[in-house]
């Protein structure tokens, strides 16, 4: 493993152990050129997933970029790395589950949207409103509103 602050080809493995929920191994690491340390996840692979986008567009899907859109979401609320390591584990598995290679972009989007609703509501309207693509004030209205009216939903 390349050690990612200064580049050595061969870092040393300090401590193995798997993560919570079992779905990957847990590795700290430690470079001998630097003397920095660093962790990496070791996760199986069952099959490559192509995300297909609104537009038709397919692209590879992106674990990293579901872990930002949540750290982003998640900002200053009261959720942790592991309990976001949690999130997008269980729906990657949810994903692979379906048995299929490709996968709408839309239901990804879903897939969050149910999780964060029943995590945090404050980090569920922040996901929205780029996920549902909110342009004015009163668009963030009407989804709280809906929120606070059982019956809407």
């Amino acid at each position: 493993m390349r050690c990612p602050f200064c580049g050595h080809d061969d870092t040393q493995v300090k401590d193995s152990r798997p993560t919570e929920d079992n779905s990957a191994i847990r590795r700290r690491r430690s470079c001998p050129a630097c003397g920095s340390r660093f962790t990496t996840f070791e996760r199986v692979q069952i099959r490559d997933l192509v995300v297909v986008k609104k537009d038709g567009a397919r692209m590879p899907f992106d674990r990293e970029k579901l872990v930002r859109s949540l750290k982003i979401a998640l900002r200053k609320r009261p959720a942790d790395e592991e309990q976001i390591e949690r999130i997008v584990n269980g729906i990657h598995r949810r994903l692979e589950s379906l048995g299929e290679n490709e996968v709408p972009s839309k239901y990804i989007g879903e897939l969050v949207m149910d999780v964060l609703a029943d995590l945090d509501k404050v980090a569920y309207v922040r996901y929205a409103s780029v996920y549902r693509n909110f342009r004015e004030a009163k668009d963030f209205e009407d989804f709280v509103g809906k929120l606070s009216d059982p019956r809407d939903r």
